[in-house]
């Protein structure tokens, strides 16, 4: 059997302050695999890396991190057939946890040391217009959501967690307004007004029965866009938990499955996916099915 070779894309600001290099390097040497490991520095480093690891024709690329980072690799990754393992290592897991990837990071690591036990599962991504922003495997938000993520400060992220998103939800709360909302969904217009437009790819928020909605689905090749009009502050502290992995929103009014959506806001809005800035609306989005090849459990 050839001899596999993985490269790990790391994102050092992630997780624990000494990256494990020692338990990759025992893991992947009893294994047989040849591994290296590269440092992401700045935003967006994960695609360029992904990009340049395919080149180097690895069998597997990993992302060590959170969603951010992972969203990156992957943006790297779509559409080339190569596997990608994910790591965690981040504040937020949630696609690990949506995708059944072990939180340890040991058993995380058997997907690749141990063959047997995993499997390639094809998942979508949405991308946008904008070719300087990764894609992303979870959801993008348009308002309220990225509002939020905006006023979190990544020092009180990294010491707080998601008491930190709640202070930043607090925020949010204070200063954002209705906005009205013209969609075009899968070319059909809709006018519509509310707090935020959320573009979700997967459901799951990280614990276990709690979902978006059970019509979303992360291999159906579709996109669900929802509005939220009204939120009240109990509402809010469960938007703000979802991002890492919290209570799920409860009978959201406007809801609709699309392949692409154009989303304008008047007046204009913050914009994240997965966790990350991207700029603010417009935006447009569609969803590229079966984009990426990740390692799951078998």
């Amino acid at each position: 059997m050839a001899k596999k070779n993985v490269r790990i894309i790391l994102n050092p600001s992630a997780g624990s302050k000494n990256p494990p290099l020692r338990i990759f390097n025992n893991l992947f040497h009893q294994a047989n695999i040849d591994w290296d490991l590269v440092i992401t520095k700045e935003r967006c480093d994960g695609i360029c890396l992904a990009e340049k690891a395919i080149n180097d024709d690895v069998d597997i690329v990993a992302a060590y991190g959170g969603d951010g980072t992972v969203m990156e690799v992957a943006s790297g990754l779509q559409g080339t057939g190569i596997p990608m393992a994910i790591l965690p290592g981040g504040t937020g897991n949630i696609l690990s946890i949506e995708l059944g990837i072990p939180q340890n990071l040991q058993e995380a690591c058997t997907l690749i040391t141990h063959p047997e036990k995993s499997r390639l599962r094809s998942v979508d991504l949405g991308i946008t217009n904008d070719q300087t922003v990764p894609a992303f495997a979870l959801r993008a938000g348009v308002g309220l959501e990225a509002a939020m993520l905006e006023g979190t400060d990544r020092e009180l992220k990294e010491r707080y967690g998601i008491f930190a998103y709640i202070m930043g939800a607090t925020q949010a709360l204070h200063n954002i307004k209705e906005a009205q909302y013209h969609l075009i969904l899968d070319g059909k217009e809709v006018e519509c007004s509310g707090l935020t437009c959320l573009i979700a790819n997967a459901g799951y928020f990280g614990v276990p029965g709690l979902v978006l909605d059970p019509k979303v689905k992360i291999d159906d090749g579709l996109l669900d866009v929802f509005v939220l009009r009204k939120m009240d502050l109990a509402q809010l502290f469960s938007l703000a938990a979802t991002i890492v992995g919290g209570n799920e929103l409860k009978d959201p009014s406007l809801h609709w499955q699309v392949k692409s959506v154009s989303i304008q806001s008047d007046p204009v809005q913050s914009t994240q996916a997965d966790g990350e800035m991207w700029g603010q609306s417009p935006v447009e989005i569609k969803v590229m099915k079966d984009a990426l090849q990740v390692l799951v459990p078998a």
